[in-house]
């Protein structure tokens, strides 16, 4: 079940060029003057970046080829297209049994959700939730095959999906909870474990948060009873081994290999039983939405599938956990962007647009609930989209309502910090945008305004780490 790091460096051990790798990337090892079509001595993962250095964790590497100048090379995941397909076909073929037998036409519109009048009521674990999302909680509780989750920006939706775990853990129930991105499960992960909830994080450990790797399935794996007893299994093994090369008499080696065979196999069992019981005893099992068609949980339903971030989710990867349970429960907003589609036929078929904003113009509030308490941003930066998207429904929190910049600790009221929401216009100041080797947009006289601007602010007392600048263009941030 571990995984070899291994971290690589320039043959000169300089600062590495300019380079498009990234943590999470999948990555192949081969020697550095190998054809591009040539066998790889290794895939892995990126599991770390450092400007001399990447270090990439991998399920197995050999021991020859390591000691010669090697390169990596980025490749495409396509294990994700491949589980995406499956689910689609899965799909095309109807779904007549199994957890999601009854779910699947409620989804496609063919038969109307189960919709109950009556409100349940519940003990929060915590105390602090607001009345939209208790309202929400509560609507979510009396579900009975689907329920919708809308949260705007900052008013709390992981929050409020955490809760609804917590009250279903209580009620007996097994959860499948996904979202599209590693952190943002990752995210529920934390917010679950002060509550000892029974929970298992599936995934590659070189794509999880330091911070849950105990609650990831390999550590809970190598904890159990079965992995003590497969590791046992594997030193007598290697004891054989050693046997094995001493032997000179045939019937001997024949006997050993046997032997070595069966304790394989044995191993082999108790492997997969360690990780069988892990997932069992699990309350909750936490993954991605592509994670969640690992054969880990092939023989497993839920009694409830969550997915956080659904509106930024392509709907066919929320089929692949949507096919593992009977009720389910998606979270997310509508009105914000959806997932990049870069094809335009994919978009112009239908995939530009995600399972909970279709959903939601199908059923609207018959399955939804919105979360209006904002306690994220100044009521003048919310005022705008309240009013053109959310039909001036967003509150902004009292904490957050009227707060500036210069209440933060040791920053002085100046021009730079009164303003609450600054627009600057460049037009006609000759700033014009350009493009560079790698046609990316960069406009250098924006840049030089940004950073004016911040050190007016820094100056004010605003400390650099308090200070975000963010650009949509990889070129305007490196030059």
């Amino acid at each position: 079940m571990g995984k070899t790091l291994l971290e690589f460096q320039s043959t000169k051990g300089d600062v590495l060029p300019a380079h498009k790798f990234g943590t999470h990337d999948v990555v192949v090892l081969k020697p550095n003057k190998a054809d591009v079509g040539s066998p790889s001595l290794g895939q892995g993962v990126v599991y770390r970046l450092k400007d001399s250095s990447i270090t990439v964790a991998f399920e197995d590497i050999p021991e020859d080829g390591l000691n010669s100048p090697l390169r990596l090379e980025k490749v495409a995941n396509e294990i994700t297209f491949r589980r995406m397909k499956d689910a689609l076909i899965q799909l095309s073929k109807g779904v007549h049994k199994g957890p999601a037998a009854d779910l699947v036409p409620v989804l496609f519109g063919e038969k109307s959700p189960t919709v109950s009048k009556k409100e349940v009521p519940f003990t929060p674990f915590n105390s602090n939730l607001d009345h939209s999302q208790r309202n929400a909680i509560s609507k979510a509780l009396s579900s009975k095959n689907l329920f919708l989750l809308h949260g705007p920006p900052g008013t709390g939706k992981t929050t409020t999906v955490v809760e609804i775990i917590l009250q279903e853990v209580k009620r007996g129930s097994k959860i499948l909870a996904c979202a599209a991105s590693n952190i943002a499960v990752d995210n529920i992960v934390e917010r679950l474990v002060p509550h000892r909830v029974k929970l298992v994080r599936l995934g590659h450990p070189a794509r999880l948060l330091p911070q849950v790797l105990e609650s990831a399935l390999d550590a809970q794996v190598l904890r159990g009873d079965n992995s003590a007893l497969a590791k046992d299994i594997r030193k007598e093994m290697k004891a054989l081994n050693g046997k094995l090369l001493k032997a000179k008499d045939r019937n001997t080696k024949r006997d050993i290999r046997k032997e070595l065979r069966t304790l394989s196999k044995e191993e082999r069992k108790r492997q997969q039983l360690a990780v069988t019981d892990v997932i069992k005893n699990a309350d909750v099992v936490l993954t991605t939405l592509t994670g969640a068609s690992s054969y880990k949980l092939d023989s497993t339903s839920f009694d409830l599938v969550i997915i956080d971030e659904a509106a930024q989710a392509l709907e066919i990867a929320c089929w692949i956990a949507l096919l593992k349970g009977s009720r389910c429960i998606l979270a997310g907003d509508h009105l914000q962007l959806p997932p990049t589609i870069q094809s335009a036929e994919a978009e112009r078929k239908g995939l530009g647009r995600t399972l909970f904003e279709r959903l939601a113009g199908l059923y609207g509030d018959e399955v939804m609930a919105m979360l209006t308490v904002q306690y994220r941003m100044h009521e003048l930066i919310m005022d705008y989209s309240s009013k053109e998207l959310y039909d001036s429904k967003l509150k902004a929190h009292s904490s957050v309502a009227g707060h500036m910049l210069y209440d933060l600790d040791n920053v002085q009221r100046s021009s730079s910090t009164e303003p609450t929401l600054l627009l600057v216009d460049i037009a006609g100041c000759d700033m014009e945008e350009k493009k560079d080797e790698e046609d990316s947009t960069l406009n250098e006289g924006e840049a030089d305004v940004a950073i004016a601007h911040a050190r007016r602010l820094i100056q004010s007392g605003v400390l650099p780490s308090d200070i975000g600048i963010i650009t949509p263009y990889a070129a305007q941030v490196r030059d």
